[in-house]
């Protein structure tokens, strides 16, 4: 072969790979079928409620510092520091502007199933729809009805605040590839209906394996840590191991994490502290039956060693 003609093979080559890019790296929004259907379920504000304190949609959208009543203000402002650099949580109070008030059930669908933007881009994975993907649509359409109730903030959202090559969106289209799924994270009986519903909620809506799940170098789940515990992503301190394997909550029952859960107070007498109270105060307005399924779900665990050893 000459050198003309390896020239053009080397070229045709590079189009069809970067081509080839292109297409497994661009946003793939829900199919219409599950859009549609999404659509024409009548939203529950009310049971919306329990998924917008189990999704601890306050925690990150909320101003920072927000309490009580301030709290359903969602007009952002919350910054999450990381390896990647620091993401800015967004207004998305019902503002038609500032907010998401403009959007429809299926572009709030694919935000959370999908990771994709109105717009049809890549979410950045620190908002954590590598969970809320295992949410139902029936719980979809209950969460967009709440937050449509809420009070709208015109407070303009930040931006984020990444640096190259992070900032370059298509580049989350690869990571969605080899990290992004709605599968179980664990095994478990699905002949028990509470061990069910504590998998849902802790793996989908409650997102707790954001936090306490270690990851590699490129923020991918840890194969095998699902829970383990984890440096703090914000670089503070350690997020516990959850499952019996350590000693964090391993010698508590199953009634002393749902109690922990609704009071903030541990076995030992101790408060609840850190990122953590946060959480707490979200699970404490959930259903007592919610937060025992979580209980049942935590203890049921495989033991797992430590993800930050």
């Amino acid at each position: 072969m000459n050198r003309a003609a390896l020239g053009i093979g080397v070229g045709v080559a590079a189009v069809a790979a970067a081509t080839l890019g292109l297409v497994l790296t661009q946003p793939k929004p829900l199919k219409a079928e599950r859009l549609e259907a999404i659509a024409a379920l009548e939203g529950n504000a009310e049971a919306g409620e329990t998924l917008f304190w189990a999704g601890g949609c306050a925690s990150c959208h909320a101003a920072p510092g927000a309490k009580d009543e301030a709290r359903l203000v969602l007009s952002g402002g919350v910054r999450l520091t990381s390896d990647f650099g620091t993401f800015i949580g967004p207004n998305i109070s019902p503002h038609p502007q500032a907010g998401i008030g403009s959007w429809s059930v299926a572009d709030f669908a694919n935000a959370l199933l999908a990771g994709v933007s109105p717009e049809g881009g890549h979410y950045y994975p620190a908002f954590p729809y590598g969970s809320y993907t295992r949410m139902s649509d029936r719980d979809v359409a209950d969460l967009f009805a709440f937050m449509g109730t809420l009070p709208e903030s015109d407070v303009a959202s930040l931006p984020h605040e990444v640096g190259f090559p992070f900032n370059i969106r298509r580049l989350l289209g690869g990571w969605k590839l080899l990290f992004f799924t709605d599968a179980p994270r664990e095994s478990v009986d699905q002949t028990n209906a509470q061990l069910v519903r504590g998998q849902y909620l802790v793996e989908g809506p409650g997102h707790c394996g954001e936090c306490h799940t270690p990851r590699n170098l490129i923020g991918g789940f840890v194969s095998g840590g699902w829970l383990s515990g984890a440096p703090n992503p914000e670089g503070k301190g350690i997020i516990p191991n959850l499952t019996p394997g350590g000693k964090s909550i391993k010698d508590w029952s199953a009634s002393d994490i749902a109690y922990y859960l609704e009071s903030g107070f541990t076995p030992d007498f101790d408060s609840v502290g850190g990122s953590m109270v946060e959480v707490q105060a979200n699970m404490a307005k959930l259903e007592s039956s919610d937060r025992d399924a979580i209980a049942a779900y935590l203890k049921a665990l495989p033991a797992r060693p430590n993800g930050w050893e």
